[in-house]
């Protein structure tokens, strides 16, 4: 059954202190979740910017100066 606890055993709530904190440090975690898949969600996604070879300039001389 959920919500029966055994004879003698009464849990006690968290305080206030600690809800927030919890409530606090969740809410920083998930930020930086956030913001690191801003950041490289493309990596994770699989496009990397070094396998994009559509004939633009990579910043190389051109063709006929390359060796």
């Amino acid at each position: 059954m959920a919500g029966h606890h055994p004879p003698g055993f009464h849990p006690h709530l968290p305080g206030r202190g600690y809800t927030l904190l919890a409530k606090g440090i969740g809410a920083t975690m998930w930020f930086f979740i956030f913001y690191r898949l801003r950041q490289d969600g493309g990596k994770l996604l699989g496009q990397h910017p070094f396998l994009n070879h559509n004939g633009d300039d990579h910043g190389h001389a051109t063709e006929a100066t390359h060796h």
